[in-house]
């Protein structure tokens, strides 16, 4: 029988329970530590990434800096949606990020040394993400991946450290939960996805 150096059951519960909490969903002006915010941002470092480029970034934003960057986020949406621009988003751009504790611009650097496939580093970054939404979901908090405002906006990328080789990938938005979420979120049956072969002949072995 094989011995569990970590507890198995709770990491595995983890997962189950991760799911998007929404900032309408948190306690408004409680702030969770820096501390804890940064041994998030720690997990998100050892994420796994092909020649060790790291290509993560981030910055964080807290306090009056919400109000920093919700300002600036609905600025350059004004300035650049053109005719898909609408009032009310623009006004939501500028309050939704003060529902939270914390919102966290989520970059992708390339690595001009390394000529990997851009799919590579965004997979990679995707991982640090999901080492943070595991992370949250431990310290029994909320967030919310986001891709929605001024993600794909070009020129949004100098606002947060980023060329134009490089790919602003989202917001992450965390806060304390106002109502604790119990229902696990719902999935279709691995074994609908996966096809396993144990044979030479590449037959697949039945479920």
């Amino acid at each position: 029988m094989m011995q569990e150096k970590y507890n198995v059951d709770q990491f595995n519960d983890i997962l189950l329970r991760r799911r998007s909490i929404y900032p309408y969903q948190y306690i408004k002006g409680k702030a969770i530590p820096d501390e804890v915010i940064w041994q998030i941002l720690e997990n998100a470092n050892r994420a796994p990434n092909h020649k060790q480029t790291e290509p993560w970034r981030f910055s964080v934003f807290s306090g009056d800096g919400l109000k920093f960057f919700g300002q600036l986020q609905a600025d350059i949406y004004r300035q650049f949606a053109g005719d898909n621009y609408q009032e009310d988003r623009y006004k939501k751009l500028i309050e939704y990020p003060l529902m939270s504790s914390h919102v966290i611009a989520i970059g992708m650097k390339r690595n001009a040394a390394h000529k990997l496939p851009e799919i590579e580093e965004i997979e990679a970054v995707a991982c640090a993400v999901q080492n943070m939404f595991l992370s949250v979901t431990a310290y029994d908090l909320g967030c919310y991946w986001t891709t929605a405002g001024i993600t794909y906006f070009e020129e949004a990328k100098p606002h947060f450290g980023l060329g134009t080789e490089d790919r602003l990938l989202g917001f992450l938005y965390i806060g304390y939960v106002e109502k604790r979420v119990t229902a696990i979120s719902k999935r279709q049956p691995i074994s609908n996805k996966v096809k396993w072969i144990n044979s030479i002949n590449g037959i697949e072995m039945p479920l």
